[in-house]
Formats: structure tokens, C-alpha cells, sequence
């Protein structure tokens, strides 16, 4: 009689598996980052054997970054939604900021932090982190535009706000981690906010 220490995998449709595996590995980097993805790590969130894990995603860096891509991408959308929700520029903007520094998203800050460094070495972690910011800059920008039709910012102050409003959110973001960041961090947010858009 033989025992293992991997418990036997109950049988699942090939999809439900390997949404299965994706959301374990997902769970697994909104608790410590990608850095700890490794396909032995995930089997053993997915409770199935590294080799269902390497047979579903047998390329470990191309599935790193699809589980960075589905954590900051449901972050993105969460946080627009959020920002949509003002009535003018000004309270859309300072909505997307502040709750992308209201403290409560370090896990996905720390996601991050470790895709820009991981990318260095990883392509396909690299593209995608290219793709995720392309996106945040394009949604940053259509809520500007719409303040620029709607005569709420001139063209020329609308120039360069979506990147100066990345660049101070992932800065002050990246700083929490170490805990080296203003305490109210929406506070100067709002100041921020304030001074790009006049």
C-alpha cells in the first residue's frame, strides 16, 4: 500500500481545472506576490500535483504574468468604476486616487513591485506590465479628455496629468510597502489632484 503527501486530485472538466489552478495561484500572489509563484507552490494551493500545474501552464513565466495580469487588471476596472462615478473631473480623478492610496491595496502594490523587477528578467511578465500601464494610462486620460470636452481643464493644463498622476500613485504606493509614506497619504493625494488640475 502506497501513501503520498499530495492528496489525489477529485476529477473537475479540463476548464473548471484549470480556472481552478488559476484562481489558486491568484489567492497565492494577493497574499505574498508573484515572487513565490513556482509551480510546487501553486500545485499546493490548488491541492493537485506539479505536474497537473506544469501540464495546464507549461511555461511558469507566461504564467506569471497572466495571474499579474488578472489581479491588476480586476483592480483597474474596480478602481475606474469607482472614479466614474463623480460628477466632474476633479471628484473622478481625486475618487481614482484616493482609493488606489487608501492603505487597503498593499497586496496588489506589492504585485507590483515585483512585476517591475521580475520583468527585468521574465518577457513575457515584462509585456504585460507594459500592457497594464498602457491601460491605466488610457483610462486616466479619457477621464481627463471628457474634463477637457466638458471645458472643466484647457488642453494644455490636461497635458501630462495621467502620467504625473501614475508616477505620484506609484511612487507613494511603492514607499507604503517599506513604510516610508505620508500617513494620510489621501490627503496629499487630494493636494496633488489640486495642483494638476488647478
Amino acid at each position: 500500500m502506497s501513501t503520498s503527501s499530495t492528496p489525489r486530485p477529485k476529477r473537475m472538466p479540463p476548464e473548471q481545472r484549470e480556472r481552478a489552478i488559476l484562481d489558486a495561484a491568484v489567492d497565492l500572489a494577493r497574499q505574498g506576490g508573484i515572487a513565490g509563484l513556482t509551480v510546487r507552490t501553486v500545485a499546493a494551493a490548488a491541492g493537485v500535483t506539479p505536474a497537473l500545474v506544469a501540464h495546464y501552464r507549461p511555461s511558469m513565466d507566461a504564467f506569471v504574468a497572466e495571474v499579474f495580469g488578472a489581479i491588476v487588471g480586476a483592480e483597474r476596472e474596480e478602481v475606474v468604476a469607482v472614479g466614474r462615478a463623480g460628477t466632474d473631473l476633479r471628484s473622478r480623478i481625486t475618487r481614482v486616487v484616493e482609493t488606489l492610496l487608501d492603505g487597503d491595496r498593499d497586496d496588489v502594490t506589492l504585485v507590483w513591485v515585483q512585476a517591475w523587477a521580475a520583468g527585468a528578467r521574465n518577457e513575457e511578465l515584462a509585456a504585460r506590465v507594459r500592457l497594464e500601464m498602457d491601460l491605466w494610462q488610457q483610462d486616466l486620460e479619457r477621464i481627463v479628455a471628457e474634463g477637457v470636452a466638458a471645458e472643466e481643464i484647457s488642453p494644455e493644463r490636461a497635458e501630462g496629468v495621467a502620467w504625473l498622476l501614475l508616477a505620484t500613485v506609484d511612487g507613494m504606493n511603492a514607499h507604503s510597502l517599506v513604510k516610508w509614506a505620508p500617513e494620510d497619504r489621501a490627503a496629499l493625494a487630494r493636494r496633488t489632484v489640486a495642483a494638476l488640475l488647478g
